[in-house]
Formats: structure tokens, sequence, C-alpha cells
């Protein structure tokens, strides 16, 4: 995508979709995230919610094969509900990144 597709993409946005989008590239910038960690040596360095050895994909695939978020909170007791909004704002935010980690797990 080019920057001037983007900025018609941007410009359609609505206000609150545009804070969105700002959120996110703020956070971009910075390279970090609320929540999410990496850490080399710690689940293959994939992006885990912190303080934990849940990576983000494994989140995303059991949501693909049908989980909810409460089942995930049953599943994982440790995870309380912003742990999920911070797994799903930073799969918006880098899904060929969680795609990558997903089709490298599902290949293993």
């Amino acid at each position: 995508m080019t920057l001037k597709e983007l900025k018609q993409h941007l410009l359609a946005l609505s206000p609150s979709e545009k804070v969105k989008a700002i959120e996110l590239l703020a956070q971009s910038l910075g390279n970090t995230f609320p929540g999410i960690e990496k850490t080399t040596g710690v689940c293959g360095g994939d992006a885990r919610i912190t303080n934990t050895r849940i990576p983000i994909w494994v989140l995303v695939e059991a949501r693909r094969l049908g989980y909810s978020d409460r089942d995930l909170l049953k599943s994982y007791p440790t995870l309380c509900v912003g742990d999920l909004a911070n797994a799903w704002a930073y799969t918006q935010a880098y899904p060929n990144e969680i795609e990558r980690a997903l089709q490298r797990n599902e290949a293993a």
C-alpha cells in the first residue's frame, strides 16, 4: 500500500477509528506495546503476555478454533480481560508477525 492510498483510507475513518490508528502508530514508533513483551529465548522470542509464557499466536489460534474470551480466561486463569484486550490489539497492529508465528508453529 502506498502512502497516498493509506492517506485515503485514514481520511475515511471515523473520529474514534482515527484515534485508534494514532495510538497504534505511536506504539509502533516506540516499538512497545502495553502488556506484551518479547524476550529472546522465551517462547521462541514470540510476542507474549507480559510475565507469562503465553504467546499471542496461541491465543489467536484458540480464538480461530472457536474459543471465546470467556473460554480463554477459564483456560488461562492467570490472564485477565485486559491481557486479552492487549493481545487482540497487538494482533491487529502486527497481523503479519502473528501469521508468521502461526505458520511456523503449525509446521513444527
